[in-house]
């Protein structure tokens, strides 16, 4: 089972010691997806793949032609919450109302039902298993927020890593879709996806692909934006 899924974002929703998440500056940078997406979609479509596309709230509101075009071309839309902030830095309460709000967003746009999610950063973990009990609360029925491997903005160990699994809450199933690992000398490793696509030589990603009856991978517009303007947003901060 292979799956190919995109977080749509623009290239400055990045968490990194620089990044600033306050969504209310978020209007003063360079846009960028507009340019990318186009180009994206086209090479799905001309291939004749398939993918989810993990949307952020703000981005729907932003860019709402964008999300129609994905849902009018037969691609899955899912929330990938609505303020791109990492789930195990919210309360409950501040977190059941991002997703409400990203879902909100989704639904009356395209008219359709919002049935998948991923956590911004994959940032479900020990500290906040609640999260699964909001989103089941919220209608969700497929989730891919696990990474189970050690991670700087979160990781969630001892869950099933390289198969889905099903998480009960209250008599209702979650479907979970991790991001897989690989083990490579007694080290368990993420090969497929965002930056890993980027560190490990092509060889390696095919080959441990080969390898694996079933492969999570998730990527971004900007992974196929060479113009994007980060160093210049490195620097203001």
């Amino acid at each position: 089972m292979n799956i190919l899924t995109f977080d749509l974002e623009e290239w400055f929703h990045v968490f990194e010691e620089h990044n600033n998440t306050e969504h209310s500056v978020w209007d003063t940078f360079e846009k960028r997806l507009p340019q990318t997406i186009d180009h994206l979609l086209h090479l799905l479509k001309e291939n004749d793949v398939k993918a989810t596309f993990f949307c952020i709230g703000w981005l729907v509101r932003k860019y709402p032609e964008i999300i129609k075009k994905i849902d009018s071309l037969g691609f899955e839309i899912g929330s990938h919450s609505d303020l791109h902030k990492l789930a195990h830095t919210q309360t409950p309460i501040e977190f059941d109302l991002d997703l409400r709000s990203s879902i909100d967003s989704i639904e009356q746009l395209i008219g359709k039902k919002v049935e998948y999610y991923r956590a911004p950063g994959f940032s479900i973990t020990q500290e906040n298993l609640w999260a699964f009990d909001s989103l089941v609360k919220n209608g969700i029925l497929y989730d891919s927020s696990v990474f189970p491997v050690k991670r700087k903005f979160g990781s969630l160990k001892g869950m099933p890593s390289n198969k889905p699994f099903i998480i009960e809450k209250n008599g209702t199933f979650l479907r979970e879709f991790p991001m897989n690992s690989h083990n490579i000398f007694n080290k368990e490793i993420i090969f497929s996806g965002g930056g890993f696509f980027r560190m490990l030589p092509y060889q390696v990603i095919k080959s441990l692909m080969s390898k694996s009856s079933y492969v999570m991978t998730y990527l971004h517009p900007r992974d196929f934006d060479n113009e994007q303007p980060f160093n210049t947003f490195l620097t203001a901060f």
